[in-house]
């Protein structure tokens, strides 16, 4: 009778055994793929990748924009942000502030802001009185298509990716380390600007985004396609 009660015992180790081990190998090929496929925490892109161009945005302002409007700058940021996520929201007056004080070094550093939502609450016209009630002094895009968070492999609101003349991306993450201001310590975009132009090596280049996830419009099935 022992030896069959430690024989179950050791059965059972062993199972558990194996699906600890199943665990880790699963996670471990996920860490994989995310290596091959994008950077530490980008699905898709790393530092050094080049972004595509992007053309015919409409913007708060009444108007298109494009890339080419931004090609002489030294290093341009590119925000997603949207009106609806509390955590955009919270970003929005330290953007308008980081817009302001490079708006002064004319074509050293420039912002712009993308909405690729496509929920009511983040439609043009709404982002036109969000930006009207802010103040916001930063060209507000509003990338309709998603075209150009995919091109960024851009997922969350706030997120933020330095980008030089070619296009290459050479910071992408956090604005800084707290959705609360009082506690930020670390300041990771601004640290990558201000190596960048100084011309050295930015030491953290990659930080993850914290805020809600980009949303599409859900499309209603038809009665016809139901049935």
């Amino acid at each position: 009778m022992e030896k069959m009660a430690a024989f179950r015992r050791l059965h059972r180790f062993s199972d558990r055994s194996q699906r600890l081990f199943s665990v880790v190998v699963f996670c471990a090929a996920g860490l994989l793929a995310v290596r091959a496929f994008g950077g530490q925490y980008n699905p898709t892109r790393d530092i050094g990748d080049t972004v595509s161009s992007w053309e015919n945005l409409a913007g708060v302002d009444g108007k298109r924009h494009g890339w080419s409007e931004h090609a002489t700058v030294d290093f341009l940021v590119v925000v997603f942000t949207c009106n609806s996520c509390p955590y955009a929201v919270d970003y929005e007056e330290r953007i308008n502030t980081f817009a302001k004080r490079w708006q002064q070094e004319g074509d050293r550093v420039r912002l712009v802001a993308m909405n690729s939502n496509t929920i009511p609450e983040d439609s043009l016209k709404a982002m036109q009185q969000r930006a009207k009630e802010r103040q916001f002094v930063f060209p507000y895009l509003f990338d309709e298509s998603q075209e150009v968070a995919r091109s960024f492999g851009a997922v969350r609101t706030p997120e933020f990716f330095v980008i030089d003349k070619q296009r290459r991306i050479r910071y992408m993450g956090g604005m800084d380390d707290s959705a609360e201001p009082a506690k930020v310590t670390t300041r990771y975009l601004e640290d990558a600007v201000e190596a960048l132009l100084a011309g050295r090596p930015v030491l953290v280049a990659e930080t993850p985004p914290v805020g809600c996830m980009i949303r599409s419009s859900r499309r209603r099935r038809s009665r016809a396609k139901a049935e």
